[in-house]
């Protein structure tokens, strides 16, 4: 398999061919992140593909797309605490600076962070 799919994520979803889909939920897909400087690192991605902003979609959707991101923040924190006793917490994030689709990372952070980062945005990591 190619890195083809990273061109279209969620089309590559729609199509069953994005390899790092773990579950289709009601308004999209939970992925595991590209990287895990932070094990757990998770996204979830919007299964329409024209759709830029959370406010693109209508209410509804609107609101399956933020409970299916907590479902998957939930899903992350259990096993986070399951498998690593220094789990602190989930942080959530629509950011949209970069990527032109509605999506949303989910962050495990850790007390065995660098201090120099542990209390600072992800994004600060090299």
């Amino acid at each position: 398999m190619t890195d083809d799919w990273r061109m279209d994520r969620i089309g590559a979803a729609l199509r069953g061919e994005n390899p790092t889909v773990l579950r289709r939920l009601e308004s999209g897909f939970a992925v595991i992140g590209d990287v895990q400087f932070l094990p757990g690192y998770s996204a979830f991605l919007v299964d329409e593909p024209g759709v830029q902003r959370l406010s693109d979609l209508p209410k509804t959707k609107r609101l399956a797309f933020l409970s299916d991101m907590d479902q998957l923040g939930e899903a992350v924190e259990r096993a986070c605490r399951q498998l690593d006793p220094d789990f602190r917490r989930v942080n959530l994030e629509i950011l949209g600076n970069t990527d032109p689709f509605l999506h949303a990372h989910v962050w495990p952070r850790f007390e065995w962070e660098p201090a120099e980062l542990v209390g600072k945005p992800v994004w600060l990591y090299p």
